[in-house]
């Protein structure tokens, strides 16, 4: 079997959703609908890259409890290999959301055996991430054990993508500048730039001119950085003499028009759609791996759910068209 060509080290959590016309006030009660199914931010990321073609391995931490069984069930059917380090001190993650009418979501998080992943898990599948083109990685696990795989992959010239989500006081700026690839959000970017940079933003820092987003980005040494903004779009801000085949060090793409039903796994469809992305227009502009990116993302949240709504390559195609077609694309 050839190499796999994303590895992603993270998270796998059991999701369960509330759909309601709108937040309870607090100790209200509203009626509401419930679903449970598959989620965490690195189960989503890798279900996100499989389906856009990339030949992805996902590597994570359950329980021994029935919430794995469903967890192997969903990746055995979707096709996405995985190898599961199961523990018996801690429970399978779970999750609690709730998203209103607007698409708008509150979200709580036991991270269970997600916290127990461990290096010697990690370290064992040092060959695949050698052998892997895109390493992915995020805040939902050990932080330890997230670190090695960011070293892992720097050692073999694996290109490492790091999602700075969900906010988590043990970043630091070692785990930061470990990774190739930084996509914060306007809010996970604020504290990442104050508790590893010393740097406190002004209130509503995404709204100045692109040229002083890309030098805060620039504080940070990390190659390239994008910066996503939801409905706004994402800024991208390249290190110097390294702009991946793009033009400009540093710009802003818009995000598609779209109808959101849920936005809860639309940074995890943007990471796993770039990493394939990266993957798919290797030789093109980064910007088209972005551009992907925020496509997959937007036909993402069109649907209920996280790993179940990650579009395939077919519907991003059906949808949006050919990008090499678009400017900047040669």
């Amino acid at each position: 079997m050839s190499p796999f060509e994303v590895v992603v080290v993270g998270s796998y959590v059991q999701d369960h959703c509330w759909q309601t016309d709108r937040f309870p006030a607090p100790g209200e009660s509203r009626i509401g609908r419930f679903t449970t199914g598959a989620g965490g931010k690195g189960f989503n990321q890798a279900i996100a890259a499989h389906r856009q073609g990339a030949r992805t391995l996902f590597l994570g931490a359950l329980g021994d409890d029935a919430m794995a069984a469903t967890a192997k069930r969903f990746a055995t059917d979707d096709g996405l290999d995985a190898d599961w380090e199961i523990r018996r001190d801690a429970s399978t993650a779970a999750s609690s959301i709730v998203v209103d009418g607007e698409g708008r979501n509150l979200i709580c998080v036991a991270l269970g055996a997600n916290e127990k992943l461990s290096g010697n898990f990690v370290q064992r599948h040092q060959p695949e991430i050698a052998q892997a083109q895109v390493l992915v990685c995020q805040l939902e696990c050990n932080l330890d054990a997230t670190v090695l795989a960011l070293r892992l992959a720097r050692a073999a010239n694996v290109t490492s993508l790091l999602n700075p989500a969900p906010i988590n006081a043990g970043i630091s700026r070692d785990l930061v500048q470990a990774a190739d690839l930084l996509t914060p959000n306007e809010t996970e970017f604020a504290h990442l730039m104050q508790q590893c940079f010393g740097c406190t933003l002004p209130a509503r820092y995404w709204e100045l001119p692109a040229a002083d987003l890309h030098a805060l980005c620039r504080r940070t040494g990390v190659g390239t950085i994008i910066l996503t903004l939801g409905e706004h779009g994402c800024l991208v801000s390249h290190a110097s003499g390294d702009q991946r085949g793009d033009t400009d060090a540093y710009y802003a793409l818009p995000a598609e028009v779209v109808t959101v039903i849920d936005t809860t796994g639309a940074g995890d469809a943007f990471n796993g759609g770039l990493a394939a992305g990266l993957l798919r227009y290797a030789d093109r502009p980064f910007r088209l791996a972005v551009q992907h990116a925020n496509r997959v993302a937007a036909l993402a949240v069109e649907k209920p759910g996280t790993a179940p709504a990650m579009p395939d390559f077919a519907a991003v195609r059906a949808r949006f068209g050919d990008p090499l077609s678009s400017p900047g694309a040669r």
